[in-house]
């Protein structure tokens, strides 16, 4: 069905475009009962959405006429989530609208907001931005809203998501009542309807979405894989289908950075895109891709809405998404107005669980499988090389003469060699990986505990490592902390096993010990064959068990290898008693008193004979040990005297006069000499001079009362 009737220049801009039929959700916004009224629009992605809603408002930014009249200030507002969705959105309307002479202006955070307050002040017909650069404009009165007779919000629940919900209502607020109000959303939560009942009225809401068969033109392949060798199934996929452009999905910008640098090393031109760039790096990567400058981008969820690449033919989501919704719209990316696409989705075995959970909620259709090896990425390039168009294009004179001149030099299998290696040159070798991945793992998500011997816990766990086992060998041990807890993940990434495919572990000192079904032993030896960047070297054990006692016994586990024991002659620490007979009579026991036994000497004691007898106790007066020894007389028995000098006391000499008894009046030292027995002078009193006595004078102030009375004796 071909476009209805448009007005000239959108007609003849749409054809030069190849634009001949309408998508289903350009002719429902073109029906008559969707004139001059409020739409909500729910519509799958890679739909038309932008030109969908770019016709829509053809009536209120033209009218009747052909051509644009001047206007000051904007008549057509549209806000889109992120930059590069809104420079899309831009240079959609510039081709569709050029020449209608509508001039299109773009405010997007990163720009130079110096620029795009010149470009407001000097006019435009329609504007499109992020909601963030747009308020700004706003409130610093450089975007006049008066006159606007149509609002777009494309992609309104990531808008949403984002944080915007505050910038939208306050920009919603400021508008003229009787606009237009079109709000696109690839699905309409329970958000975006609560938006819509608040600034629309009458609205007619229009559901394009296949919920039955979404993305229908998309083939999605479900890749089985190592954890660790997610950066080579990347490789091996982008090197098996070759596509000019392909977008390859990180969850973190540090994912994004590692993986880009990866691509770029083994020779692919790639580019990368994520948040944190600024807006002319994102704008030069993009630009890059469109003019196949570089045929990979590695990027974050900041691409996943609408972005739309010409020649996107691959997608691929190196980490899984979050949820459904971010898995459609990464996936829409390709598969676009019609074109096919393939959409692989990377699954290490422990994360099946969430991929199962997140392609089961978004109702798609996938086949399971293993990443391309090395020998189908070889066969693939043969196919490619024999039909390549450099062999059935038309020959030049330049050519031909060449081609002689080669011949003559060299042989035409010299020739063809040197062609297919110089063809060989140009693509990245492929990756060597695990070609047979387990079809039935589950990742149960349970936490493995803390022991150095693994056993069953449940009788789910019962069922892991039946079979015979053989033995490896790790160079970690308790000396660096090993523990089944980290171990135990480490040998499946290691050696591309399963847990169920691990047996007893067994930590040591220096390494650890552990075993590996027989069935998988081959495939665990081959993986790890390979060097890995963690310093973790893996051997055969010889397929013996462990040659020491295991370490960190717990009660019981005596009884548990006997095998073990009985093969290294483990001796029990305690006495083996005799063999159980059963219904033997029990003992007769005597209740006679037990003789008492002799005295033992402990290990510890002396001989007695050797031992010296205990000494007596010491009679009254001995010397203690502390004393020194003095020479016993009779004088030392002798009863003390009345008074014996102390040790700092001077000892009066022998023989000396007994002291006199003290007077009345002993001389201190400062004062004079005089005669024993003279009479104490009496103290005499300073003579008074002659000066005579002034009297007193009594004042009285009274401070309160301001009064001074003074009472003298003269």
């Amino acid at each position: 069905m071909p476009f209805p009737v448009l007005p000239a220049p959108l007609s003849r801009a749409l054809i030069e475009r190849s634009y001949l039929e309408p998508t289903s959700v350009q002719s429902a916004v073109l029906e008559a009962e969707a004139d001059d009224r409020d739409l909500l629009v729910s519509a799958q992605t890679g739909s038309g959405k932008t030109v969908a809603f770019g016709l829509a408002v053809s009536t209120s930014l033209l009218g009747q006429n052909d051509r644009a009249e001047p206007a000051p200030t904007p008549l057509v507002l549209v806000i889109a989530p992120t930059r590069e969705l809104a420079m899309q959105v831009r240079a959609e309307l510039e081709w569709l609208y050029g020449q209608t002479g509508a001039r299109v202006i773009s405010c997007v955070g990163g720009m130079d907001i110096r620029r795009e307050a010149a470009a407001l002040i000097q006019g435009g017909h329609i504007v499109v931005g992020t909601p963030g650069r747009l308020r700004d404009h706003m409130e610093r009165g450089r975007l006049d809203v008066s006159a606007l007779r149509a609002v777009v919000l494309d992609e309104a629940d990531e808008m949403l998501n984002l944080g915007f919900r505050e910038d939208l209502e306050f920009m919603l607020d400021l508008m003229p009542a009787e606009k237009r109000t079109l709000l696109f959303s690839a699905t309409i939560p329970r958000e975006i309807a609560s938006l819509a009942r608040r600034f629309q009225k009458n609205a007619l809401r229009i559901d394009t979405v296949n919920h039955a068969a979404p993305h229908v033109d998309i083939d999605y392949r479900a890749i089985r894989l190592a954890p660790n060798e997610v950066e080579h199934g990347v490789v091996n996929l982008l090197r098996f289908f070759d596509v000019p452009t392909a977008l390859v999905f990180c969850s973190t910008r540090e994912a994004v950075k590692r993986l880009h640098a990866s691509l770029v090393e083994r020779g692919f031109s790639a580019v990368s895109l994520s948040g944190e760039m600024s807006q002319s790096d994102r704008t030069h990567a993009l630009q890059a891709l469109r003019d196949g400058r570089a045929r990979v981008c590695v990027a974050t969820d900041v691409a996943a809405r609408g972005l739309d690449l010409p020649g996107l033919d691959l997608v691929v989501h190196a980490d899984l998404p979050n949820d459904k919704e971010t898995l459609l719209h990464r996936s829409g990316r390709t598969g676009r107005a019609g074109r096919k696409g393939v959409c692989a989705i990377l699954v290490p075995y422990n994360r099946r669980r969430k991929a199962e959970m997140l392609i089961s909620g978004a109702g798609v259709d996938v086949a399971w499988g293993g990443p391309p090896t090395a020998e189908e990425i070889r066969h693939k390039d043969r196919e490619r090389f024999l039909a390549d168009p450099i062999f059935t294009e038309e020959n030049t004179e330049e050519d031909l003469d060449l081609a002689t001149a080669l011949l003559v030099q060299h042989t035409p299998e010299t020739v063809a060699s040197a062609l297919i290696r110089l063809y060989r040159s140009r693509m990245p070798e492929p990756e060597e990986v695990i070609a047979n991945a387990p079809e039935n793992f589950r990742n149960e998500g349970r936490r493995e505990r803390g022991r150095s011997d693994f056993e069953p816990s449940s009788p789910r766990d019962s069922q892991r490592a039946e079979g015979p086992m053989v033995w490896f060998r790790m160079n970690i041990g308790r000396t660096k902390n090993a523990d089944p807890r980290w171990l135990l993940p480490m040998i499946c990434r290691l050696g591309h096993v399963t847990k169920r495919e691990i047996g007893a572990i067994r930590i040591f000192d220096a390494d650890t010990k552990f075993e590996i079904m027989q069935s998988v032993a081959a495939k665990f030896a081959a993986a790890i064959a390979k060097p890995n960047d963690e310093d973790i070297k893996i051997t055969s054990a010889d397929g013996s068990s462990p040659d020491r006692k295991p370490s960190f016994k717990k009660e019981g586990d005596f009884g548990k290898n006997k095998d073990y024991k009985k093969d290294k002659g483990f001796k029990k620490p305690w006495k083996e008693s005799a063999p159980r007979v059963e219904n033997a009579p029990a003992p007769e026991k005597s209740f006679a008193p037990e003789a008492k036994k002799p005295f033992e000497r402990k290990p510890w004691q002396k001989d007695a004979a050797q031992a010296a007898p205990y000494p007596s106790k010491k009679a009254d007066g001995d010397r203690k040990p502390w004393q020194k020894d003095r020479p016993k007389t009779a004088e030392s028995d002798a009863p003390k005297r009345d008074f014996e000098p102390k040790p700092w006391q001077k000892s009066a000499p022998s023989g000396a006069a007994p002291s006199a008894p003290k007077g009345d009046f002993e001389r201190k030292p400062w004062q004079k000499d005089r005669p024993p027995g003279a009479p104490k002078p009496p103290f005499s009193k300073k003579p008074k001079s002659g000066k005579p006595k002034r009297p007193k004078s009594k004042y009285r102030i009274f401070l309160g009362i301001g009064v001074l009375n003074a009472d003298s004796e003269h």
